[in-house]
């Protein structure tokens, strides 16, 4: 080590209070770079393996393959794993009374599907034969049908069809039933006899309302025939964009006629054809780069920036006894290299170790709130440790590279002079005489200041605008993110829907689960709106598919809704209006969905807009169709009460040209009753329960057989768990870089203050009080606060804006300032300046005079 290197460690040790803070500053910034990396990775690891166990691990299915196409696939360079999968048929389940699900429904797979999809055994082994299954463990608790391993059971097997169509139903399809009763018949097609081999736990991917109990069964390859098909579902080798391609091509060559992507899990793997959603992620993602690094930088080169202020005079000495203009240089950069030896280690691990505690705390939480399978985990790579690491030094070079070629610039008579910092001239110090008149002479002394030390005013200024930007951008990705997660995911806010007779509905509503409900009647009818209240989107769909308008207006489609009075007035408190005068009023009044979102075709938007422009107290008339005799009457003209954005349990706000009108149920019945409408309604009953799977238990007892249910909890939780993650994702970022932010501010005052020691002597020597001071050090924060935000804001604004842009790729939505984060930003900045100054101040107080009058550094 050369003598130079030597000494610039020994300074470092000597003056050990701000080696520690720039030390402590480069670990908080290489821990957020590692933190964000770490939680980006492990938060598209858990969505990986959350759809994996609740959907199987798998990329590609081809349908309806026979032997020489399968044999085509399992030789295909980039097949990893070969999946046999066929769905045998329904059986009617004999002895079971079962008003919605009387159905066992068989499905095939080979040995790899058992391993590849979430079949859990609860007791028995898998099937290794044709002729046996696995029966799930809630077919004996729901029908009273009891199968042990062992027995033997005969099935008719067939496929559901409704009358009319040539394709088959699945499970997907609910029983599809009509007033008189079930509407769909089973064509059987062969009679197998099976063994019971194992039981096992309900398939996660089998939907609450599916008709049939999934039982599972073996299908062997060796046992196919030339006219035998199966549906060949493929894990590949390498997953990336390519293999959409590939998939296709092969199914081409093949003749292969339909291939479908596991495109839930493969859009996790960056695996996607939406080219809106890729350029939306790489717009974001570099923008919040961006913000990170510009925050990591401006900390770690205030730091050196501060440091090399501070030995500016040890750096005047070494060129007095003949440093070079190099050697100066590299003793700045064997400073940050010291620096970055001890922080990027530290900082890597500071920053694995955080997001594993915030982990552990979140897990149980989550685990308890939704009842998710997996866990959140820290999957930590050699490469996003690697971008930490390389990212982290890189930053520590640029914050290096400027103080060092400012120190390779100091000579030595204005370096021991200290005149380097601070070059003055009556204009530069120069106030309005406004700012003594209106706040005295200890805000126009702290003015001056500022002024009289431009390079330690524009450190400060510079952490501070960083710090509102950083803020605000993060803050307002966040928002956008959840915004556009809600749009996407439609909204659903019930567990369980009823369909059928509104008296019998009614008596639903007493069960102990239950916690909240709905009793809704539908009837969709037709409006003819005004083009000048037409919106935007829609004029510009008119205008391009040439629609002719009827006398000047456009026909709507209508929701008309009508609920119970309970709901009606919960839904109202929610609104924000007094149900009473909707209830109790001789005037049909309604509610008015106002703000609706939905996804255009051609460009895979996500776009909210409004409904319709209109006002409270406008009128709406509303007009029936009955298309078998094509004859349009008028219901009724009803006034506009309000418009809200709140949509009641159960409805989902209607699409471009549409409208949900919200009135009660006795409005709703005096209005449709006397009508041919009153066979077109539709009654519904939503419900949230407390336990939605015993709730359908109870009420699928109750039920009479003309009515059906369905339970949509599982694809509710979902969406939660989705919506939370994001939050995790997102919230945890912003804690990050407002410790950041602080650290940065904290780091830069106070250290600015400590070399303002020699300064702050002399105005007391010169007469000043302590009153006096500290109302010099209070303006000296407002005017730090002020410029600031005179500069971030607009900034922030922009960046705001380029994030709205970057999203509108995908989702369209209109650019709302986020006025809540914005006023606390400006409360916060003033309360951190405040405190970063009076703390710092506080350390210097009662030094005396004279020493504070003869310091030259700390």
């Amino acid at each position: 080590m050369n003598i130079i290197n030597k000494l610039t460690i020994r300074h470092m040790k000597k003056n050990k209070r701000r080696t520690l803070v720039t030390i402590i500053g480069v670990i908080i910034s290489v821990a957020m770079l590692t933190a964000v990396a770490t939680l980006a990775v492990s938060f598209l690891d858990l969505m990986k393996r959350q759809t994996i166990a609740m959907d199987g691990e798998w990329h590609v299915q081809y349908k309806n393959v026979n032997l020489n196409q399968l044999e085509a696939i399992a030789k295909d360079k980039n097949t990893d794993k070969l999946i046999l999968s066929n769905d045998l048929g329904y059986s009617k389940l004999e002895g079971a009374d079962k008003e919605n699900k009387p159905f066992l429904f068989i499905k095939e797979y080979n040995q790899q599907g058992f391993k590849q999809f979430p079949i859990v055994l609860s007791k028995g082994r898998f099937p290794a034969a044709e002729n046996e299954v696995l029966l799930p463990e809630h077919l004996a608790k729901d029908t009273g049908i009891q199968y042990k391993i062992g027995d033997q059971i005969t099935l008719k097997i067939g496929n559901r069809y409704i009358e009319g169509s040539p394709d088959a139903l699945g499970q997907n399809d609910p029983l599809q039933r009509e007033e008189d009763g079930v509407s769909e018949e089973l064509r059987l097609e062969s009679t197998e006899t099976f063994t019971v081999v194992g039981i096992m736990k309900r398939p996660s991917w089998e939907p609450m309302w599916s008709p049939g109990y999934t039982i599972i069964s073996y299908i062997d390859k060796n046992l196919l025939d030339s006219s035998d098909t199966v549906n060949a579902v493929v894990t590949v080798k390498d997953v990336k964009i390519s293999l959409l391609k590939s998939a296709h091509n092969l199914a081409d060559d093949h003749n292969i006629e339909m291939v479908t992507f596991n495109k839930e899990l493969l859009r996790y793997y960056g695996v996607t054809t939406n080219i809106n959603l890729f350029f939306t992620f790489f717009s974001l993602t570099g923008i919040i780069v961006a913000v990170i690094i510009i925050g990591s930088v401006s900390l770690i080169y205030n730091a050196f920036a501060i440091s090399v202020s501070e030995r500016s005079r040890h750096l005047g000495m070494l060129s007095s006894v003949g440093a070079t203009k190099k050697q100066k240089r590299n003793s700045v950069f064997f400073e940050g290299a010291v620096i970055g030896l001890i922080s990027v280690p530290t900082g890597v691990i500071s920053g694995i170790a955080g997001i594993g505690v915030t982990f552990l705390i979140l897990n149980s939480f989550i685990k308890d709130a939704l009842g998710t399978t997996e866990k959140l985990q820290v999957v930590i790579t050699p490469l996003s440790i690697l971008v930490s690491c390389i990212i982290s030094i890189v930053t520590i070079f640029i914050s290096t590279y400027i103080p060092a070629r400012k120190a390779s610039r100091i000579s030595a008579i204005d370096a021991i002079r200290q005149t380097q910092d601070i070059k003055l001239s009556r204009k530069k110090v120069k106030t309005s005489k406004i700012v003594r008149k209106l706040f005295g002479l200890e805000a126009e002394i702290g003015l001056k200041n500022m002024k009289r030390n431009r390079k330690r005013y524009y450190a400060t200024l510079f952490s501070l605008i960083i710090s509102i930007i950083l803020f605000l951008s993060v803050s307002f990705f966040t928002e956008i993110i959840e915004r556009s997660a809600k749009i996407s995911q439609a909204g659903v806010n019930y567990d369980i829907a009823v369909n059928g007779d509104i008296k019998e509905l009614e008596r639903l509503t007493d069960t102990d689960q239950v916690t909240s409900y709905s009793i809704q009647k539908r009837l969709q009818v037709t409006s003819l709106i005004e083009e000048t209240k037409l919106p935007e989107e829609l004029k510009d769909l008119i205008n391009k598919d040439n629609i002719e308008l009827e006398n000047g207006k456009y026909q709507y489609y209508v929701n008309l809704y009508g609920m119970d009075n309970t709901s009606f007035q919960t839904y109202a408190n929610k609104a924000g209006v007094d149900g009473d005068n909707y209830i109790n009023t001789e005037e049909p009044t309604a509610i008015i969905i106002e703000h609706i979102s939905y996804k255009d075709i051609e460009s895979s938007k996500f776009i909210e807009t409004v409904s319709l422009h209109t006002d409270p107290g406008e009128k709406l008339s509303l007009l029936y169709t009955n298309y078998a005799t094509n004859k349009t009457v008028s219901l009724l003209d009803i006034t506009i009460g309000s418009l809200t954005d709140e949509v009641p349990m159960g409805i989902y706000a209607s699409g471009l040209g549409g409208i949900d009108v919200i009135v009660p149920l006795d409005i709703f019945n005096s209005v449709v009753d006397n009508t041919e409408a009153v066979n077109e309604v539709d009654a519904n009953l939503y419900l949230n329960s407390t336990d939605p799977i015993k709730t359908q238990e109870i009420l699928e007892k109750a039920l009479p057989s003309s009515m059906s249910i369905y339970n949509i909890y599982q694809e509710q939780q979902r969406e939660k768990q989705l919506i939370l993650f994001m939050s995790v994702f997102t919230y945890g970022f912003i804690a990050l870089i407002s410790l950041i932010s602080i650290a940065n501010i904290f780091n830069t005052i106070s250290t600015s203050i400590t070399l303002r020691k020699r300064e702050f002597a002399m105005l007391k020597s010169v007469g000043m009080t302590p009153k006096g001071f500290n109302k010099m050090i209070h303006y000296e924060s407002i005017f730090y606060g002020l410029n600031s935000l005179i500069i971030g804001l607009p900034i922030s604004f922009s960046i705001m804006y380029l994030l709205y842009l970057a999203m509108r790729e995908t989702f369209e939505y209109g650019f709302t300032m986020p006025w809540l984060d914005i006023f606390f930003v400006i409360i916060a900045i003033f309360i951190i300046v405040s405190s970063a100054m009076l703390y710092s101040v506080s350390k210097i107080r009662k030094e005396n005079i004279i020493e504070g009058l003869k310091q030259e550094n700390i």
